[in-house]
């Protein structure tokens, strides 16, 4: 379950779960389906998560979690998964409104971007359903409760 990870942190953005948490919590859900796969998360602010969503979404403000596959490059790099964007104003802000830690809350997006690197998707509803349950999943292994159960009870 051996992957690795590399991890941006422009402007050091404080209160977040360290590196090598974040770096355990890939390890696992990647780990289990592409050992020794390559991938990075950078961790930006409001702006920058605002420029990329619009850029390659087509959507206005920030959002939580954004997930760049590599494609086209498996003859030669096999190891490449891509690239993970977490946005830690509202990471910080949805755990506190869903009344979460922001450790539970990372450690769900960077699951769920992790999924979307690996070819997971919820646009339709059975993928949705398929990729909640494995999230749910590999959360539960990680010690961490229901993400969905949660947000539905509040």
């Amino acid at each position: 379950m051996s992957i690795f990870v590399v991890i941006q942190r422009p402007g050091a953005p404080r209160g977040l779960p360290t590196n090598v948490q974040i770096t355990r919590w890939l390890a696992h859900a990647v780990g289990q389906e592409r050992s020794g796969a390559s991938l990075t998360v950078r961790i930006v602010d409001r702006q920058e998560a605002a420029a990329l969503n619009a850029r390659w979404r087509g959507k206005a403000g920030p959002t939580n979690v954004l997930s760049f596959p590599v494609t086209g490059l498996a003859a030669i790099a096999p190891e490449l998964l891509g690239d993970i964007v977490l946005c830690a104003p509202v990471l910080k802000a949805e755990a506190k409104a869903q009344h979460k830690t922001i450790a539970a809350h990372c450690a769900h997006l960077l699951v769920h971007g992790a999924l979307h690197l690996l070819g997971y998707d919820h646009e339709q509803d059975d993928e949705a359903a398929r990729m909640e349950a494995r999230e749910r999943q590999l959360l539960a292994q990680l010690a961490f409760s229901d993400p969905y159960l949660e947000r539905s009870t509040r």
